[in-house]
């Protein structure tokens, strides 16, 4: 069975739809399963299309490689911790730019040894290849990066700049080099600079930059997508492709914006300095207060305004469910109990909604940073789960410290915070934090997980 050209452009567009219905519903946690389930919906009958098309015979290989990619796939999916999720996304844009990459080499490979190159096939061919392996080293790096297994310091060197620019021109030469020669040396050296350029651009990101750096990276791989369509003159994998390009160019913006940063800035290099050593902070003298869960117990006991603030060491320790049982013990007696949310808070846009969803948290206790901002001086007690950056007041106080100017969640207005760490140490950004030698300020230093579970028994005991 083939389908029509008409048949086929009609249920392309239907596609397109549900991919925009898709990425809608992601919008807001309320409709985000709808949305995905839309998306799925899309990929489907995207792929249905692409199979009913003239000139596709050899199911064989396609099947094979489709059952390849379930058998790899599925487990990993099934498998993923939500802490090692900004890793798998930033490891699966690598495959989307090899993917491109690969394709503008079979294309080439296929069409030059028959004669039949093309100048606008070689100008997409570039564009692939290019975008491609920009896409998947700078993926590669990144993932490396967010697993620990490469230094998460950014990469200083004074020289930088002029060698991405250098890197720029000479990708750039190649190109044009291979669209007016056709020559597979051009082509050749062009995926290999674009490789080391994926690399140097990732390499000065560092600290608190690095879910802004995975959302450019999806970007990347939807333009690295949409110029596969045009190798291929598929619409709809063009479609497909700017859509992911173009949404992911808007969230980096929204991010950046967030942490009042330019985007500019954060490609030219992310801060992220060497992490201080395992010391309590001090501060004019002042040096972090300690206290214990039955104290912070007490405190919850009295209070009738709470905000707990989650951040990436709640979801190391896997969390998320026993601050769901304390949360559901303070709301029983019938305290107001609320949860702020940073934009950048963990290693990927979104990471602190998606494990609050996990754990069931009703959507209507969760609160963006401007909402929640107005409230902290109104709270009794706010409780910090392994969040530090986000809740720095050096980026209202301090004009030399790399976050200044970036909006943070305003937790020290409240009468009494507990941070609840494993050490002294400062966050991912490098960066020593005020609030932990705040007289209203004390540390309960500690598992997350485990801090969560004993303070909801002496609570309930209380």
């Amino acid at each position: 069975m083939t389908l029509s050209p008409d048949l086929s452009a009609l249920l392309a567009l239907l596609a397109g739809l549900l991919f925009i219905m898709g990425l809608k519903g992601l919008a807001h946690p309320k409709t985000a399963r709808r949305g995905n389930s839309y998306a799925m919906a899309g990929m489907a009958l995207a792929i249905v299309i692409t199979l009913l098309q003239a000139g596709v015979t050899d199911y064989i290989t396609i099947a094979a490689g489709l059952a390849l990619g379930a058998v790899v796939g599925v487990p990993i999916a099934r498998g993923i911790q939500l802490t090692s999720l900004p890793q798998l996304v930033a490891a699966f844009h690598s495959f989307v730019g090899l993917a491109a990459a690969l394709v503008a080499a079979g294309m080439y490979l296929q069409h030059y040894a028959f004669g039949l190159l093309e100048t606008r096939e070689t100008i997409e061919m570039s564009a692939g290849a290019a975008i491609g392996m920009v896409t998947f080293s700078g993926s590669i790096l990144a993932a490396l990066k967010l697993q620990g297994w490469v230094s998460g310091r950014p990469w200083t060197w004074g020289g930088r700049h002029v060698l991405n620019l250098l890197l720029l021109l000479a990708i750039v030469a190649c190109a044009v080099a291979f669209v007016t020669t056709f020559s597979p040396w051009p082509f050749v050296a062009l995926i290999v600079l674009a490789t080391i350029f994926g690399y140097t651009l990732v390499a000065p990101i560092g600290g608190a930059d690095m879910p802004v750096i995975v959302s450019m990276l999806n970007s990347y791989s939807g333009w690295a997508a949409a110029a596969t369509g045009f190798m291929l003159e598929q619409p709809l994998l063009v479609l497909t492709g700017a859509i992911i390009g173009m949404s992911g160019a808007i969230l980096s913006y929204i991010m950046c914006a967030a942490m009042n940063r330019s985007f500019i800035s954060v490609i030219m290099g992310g801060f992220g300095a060497e992490v201080a050593a395992d010391v309590p902070a001090a501060a004019d003298g002042k040096v972090a207060k300690q206290a214990g869960v039955e104290d912070a117990a007490f405190m919850l006991d009295t209070a009738e305004r709470i905000i707990i603030v989650p951040g990436y060491g709640m979801a190391v320790a896997q969390a998320q469910h026993a601050v769901k049982e304390l949360f559901n013990t303070l709301t029983e007696q019938g305290k107001e109990v609320s949860f702020a949310i940073h934009p950048v808070a963990g290693r990927m846009p979104g990471h602190m909604n998606v494990l609050l969803a996990e754990a069931d948290i009703p959507y209507d206790a969760v609160h963006e940073l401007e909402e929640i901002n107005p409230e902290f001086a109104r709270s009794d007690v706010v409780l910090i789960f392994g969040a530090n950056d986000v809740v720095n007041p050096a980026a209202q106080t301090t004009p030399g410290s790399p976050i200044y100017g970036m909006p943070v969640l305003e937790a020290w207005k409240a009468k009494q915070v507990y941070v609840v760490k494993r050490s002294h140490r400062p966050g991912y950004a490098g960066v020593d934090n005020p609030l932990f030698t705040m007289d209203n300020a004390a540390l309960l230093l500690g598992d997350a997980k485990d801090v969560a579970e004993k303070l909801t028994q002496a609570v309930k005991e209380g």
